[in-house]
């Protein structure tokens, strides 16, 4: 009897054993599982936390770009980034870097520069004008209106366009480049024939140029400024007062597609 009683004792001890021990392992696995997946699920970031960098726009060329003869210092880039916004809810950073009287030679030597082309690098669109004061010359081309010294100046011209375009695209093969032609701020003096058609060749050149980049845009201005001329200038006759520059940023806006 007594050899019964410690049977029973030794297979209760062991069953309670086991018990233990199967309580114990589940323990440690759920502890152990749990905090796996919890660890797993603070590596996955929330979408609302998740970050946007955004839209990079930067701007290069002469006056125009600079925006002189707006009332507000915007000129059309300015004006541009007030149009993208009101229909994106990404943030878009402006880098200007228009100089006012800046002639093409002058642009190419900007843009070899190590800090621009940084910043260049970065954008996902380029704005440009420039050519105007490579044309006028301060004036002095309207004193003498010479064919063979304009051709003289548009093959210059041309020549830093290619190279400027080349400079581009050694660091940013990516970004659409919006290149503003001229405009004709003479329509209205007695020698407009002249100057339109040398404005209008200029143009033409340059959009053959761009067509050999197929993410480069040539935007027309020509035709906004050829009727009422007075009416889109600043009191200097050259540049573009406030409403001539939201002209040309409506039409630049309309063709930008992210």
């Amino acid at each position: 009897m007594k050899k019964y009683y410690v049977k029973i004792i030794t297979i209760f001890s062991s069953l309670s054993f086991l018990l233990l021990l199967f309580g114990f392992g589940w323990s440690i696995q759920n502890h152990f599982f749990g905090t796996v997946k919890a660890s797993m699920a603070k590596q996955e970031p929330a979408a609302s936390e998740k970050v946007n960098d955004g839209r990079t726009i930067v701007a290069l060329g002469d006056s125009l770009t600079r925006g002189t003869g707006d009332s507000s210092g915007k000129g059309y880039v300015g004006y541009v980034i007030d149009r993208l916004q009101e229909n994106s809810d990404e943030q878009i950073t402006l880098r200007n870097l228009g100089v006012k009287g800046y002639r093409s030679d002058q642009l190419l030597n900007l843009v070899k520069q190590s800090e621009i082309q940084r910043q260049i690098q970065d954008a996902d669109v380029i704005l440009m004008t420039i050519g105007g004061n490579d044309l006028f010359q301060g004036g002095q081309t309207l004193l003498d209106l010479d064919n063979k010294k304009i051709d003289g100046l548009r093959k210059d011209y041309l020549k830093n366009m290619e190279q400027i375009l080349a400079e581009l695209r050694a660091v940013n093969k990516e970004a659409t480049i919006y290149y503003l032609g001229l405009y004709n701020p003479f329509i209205e003096l007695s020698d407009a024939e002249k100057t339109t058609q040398a404005v209008r060749q200029w143009n033409f050149e340059t959009n053959q140029l761009l067509d050999q980049d197929s993410k480069a845009v040539f935007v027309p201005t020509f035709d906004m400024f050829q009727i009422n001329v007075d009416n889109y200038l600043f009191s200097d006759k050259f540049h573009p007062n406030t409403e001539g520059y939201q002209l040309m940023a409506e039409r630049v806006a309309s063709l930008i597609k992210w």
